[in-house]
């Protein structure tokens, strides 16, 4: 099986990381979300399948999360979006936002790429609009 090619989208600042709530899931145990998006532009590369993947350290370990799959337009354009649930025992470090391709990609930019931790509804707002 041929390695899959991943080009860094961007790293994400420890001070968006860190606003997120971890929310407790009874299987994954800690869970940080976040909002995801990347507009990119790969000339070149029409119809190619790719995957948007958030790769950070929790404690010694790194952690992969799959955010989107797509294919790349005919113009060479794609936007991957989506909420990325990553499961943290310790603390999310050096979050990276990655764009996986099975060919290697030439010439990826990045027209805008977005991270932001989901807000939690308080129970309040959720009974208001009820």
């Amino acid at each position: 099986m041929s390695q899959a090619q991943d080009k860094l989208i961007g790293s994400v600042p420890s001070r968006i990381v860190d606003v997120a709530r971890l929310l407790v899931t009874p299987y994954e145990g800690h869970v940080a979300e976040y909002n995801v998006a990347a507009w990119l532009q790969l000339p070149g590369m029409a119809n190619l399948p790719v995957s948007l993947v958030i790769n950070y350290r929790d404690g010694d370990k790194r952690r992969e999360v799959t955010v989107d799959h797509g294919k790349i337009n005919t113009h060479g354009k794609i936007l991957l979006s989506g909420i990325a649930r990553m499961p943290v025992r310790h603390q999310i470090e050096d979050m990276q936002v990655r764009l996986r391709s099975a060919v290697p990609t030439q010439g990826l930019i990045v027209e805008e790429f977005f991270v932001q931790a989901v807000e939690l509804a308080s129970s309040e707002s959720r009974q208001a609009m009820a």
